[in-house]
């Protein structure tokens, strides 16, 4: 997988989670174990260094 398909896969997943984090309950699990994800995917989207401003709907 070349590095900019990688980039497009961890775009594409950090959409996801956050969609199914908006139709969660806050302080459901299944919430909590999305929102370590999201974090995983925003630090690893940040030093690669894509701008999330537009992109990340959480703002967590």
């Amino acid at each position: 997988m070349t590095e900019k398909e990688l980039l497009q896969r961890n775009i594409e997943e950090f959409s996801r989670v956050q969609d199914w984090m908006l139709l969660s309950e806050k302080n459901s699990n299944s919430y909590k174990a999305m929102r370590k994800r999201y974090i995983e995917l925003k630090i690893i989207l940040m030093a690669s260094g894509v701008n999330l401003n537009e992109l990340d709907m959480i703002k967590e």
